[in-house]
C-alpha cells in the first residue's frame, strides 16, 4: 500500500491483499481494472523500487509464522526433501528467509529464476527439478489463490493455510487438498498429506 502511495496510486488496502502473491504483470493488469486505465512505465517502475525499499524498511518486523521453523526442521529430520519458491524478488526475500534460519544447502527459488510466477507454476516446476523430484510427488504448500493456482497447474498436490487471510472455502476452490490453520497445525497433521512418520516403539 505504501508503494503504491509513493508512486502516485490511489487503492485500497483490500484491494491490494487480494493480488498479493500474483506475478507482477497480473497485478499490473489487476490494477489497470481497479484504476480505469493502465499505469505509465514511469508508475510501474516507481512501484517496483518501492515496492523493495518498504518491504526491506518493514523486514525487521517479519516473523515466522507459527511452527514453520519447526515443520522445516520436522521434514529435515524425517529426510524429506524440500525447497522454497516465493515470487518475492531475492532481495526482499532474503530477509525472510534469515529470519526461517533456512540452510545454505536447500534450494531456493525466486522471481528472478523464472519467466512467470504465481498462478503460472514455473516457480514450483524449479523447485522440482532442483530437488530431482517428480512435481507429481510434490506438496505445495502455499497461502493464497495464486499458490493453490499454480500448484495446479504444475500438477502437485496443493495444501493451503489460512495465514494469508483467504478463507478455506477459497483455497478449496482452487484446488487445495487440504486446508491448515498456519504451519504449525500441519506439522501436526503431515500425514494427511502423505509424509510417512515413524512410529516410535514402545
Amino acid at each position: 500500500h505504501q508503494a503504491l502511495a509513493r508512486a502516485g496510486i490511489a487503492l485500497s488496502v483490500w484491494r491490494i491483499h487480494r493480488r498479493i502473491g500474483m506475478s507482477g504483470g497480473l497485478f499490473v493488469n489487476a490494477l489497470m481494472r481497479e484504476l480505469g486505465h493502465r499505469p505509465t512505465s514511469a508508475q510501474i517502475r516507481s512501484m517496483q523500487e518501492e515496492h523493495a525499499r518498504a518491504y526491506l524498511e518493514l523486514a525487521n518486523q517479519v516473523r515466522p509464522l507459527p511452527g514453520a521453523s519447526e515443520l522445516l526442521a520436522a521434514l529435515s529430520d524425517l529426510e524429506v526433501r524440500w525447497a522454497i519458491a516465493t515470487s518475492g524478488r531475492l532481495e526482499t526475500a532474503r530477509a525472510t528467509l534469515q529470519g526461517l534460519g533456512i540452510p545454505s544447502r536447500i534450494p531456493v527459488v525466486t522471481r528472478d529464476d523464472v519467466a512467470h510466477a504465481k498462478p503460472d507454476p514455473d516457480l514450483f516446476l524449479a523447485a522440482a527439478e532442483r530437488l530431482e523430484v517428480d512435481i507429481a510427488d510434490c506438496v505445495v504448500v502455499g497461502d493464497s489463490v495464486w499458490d493453490m493456482l499454480a500448484a495446479r497447474r504444475a500438477r502437485a498436490l496443493g495444501v493451503g493455510l489460512l495465514s494469508g487471510g483467504y478463507g478455506r472455502e477459497e483455497l478449496e476452490r482452487v484446488g487445495a487438498y487440504q486446508v491448515y490453520e498456519d504451519p504449525g497445525d500441519l506439522l501436526r497433521h503431515l500425514d494427511e498429506v502423505g509424509v510417512r512418520i515413524p512410529i516410535a516403539e514402545v
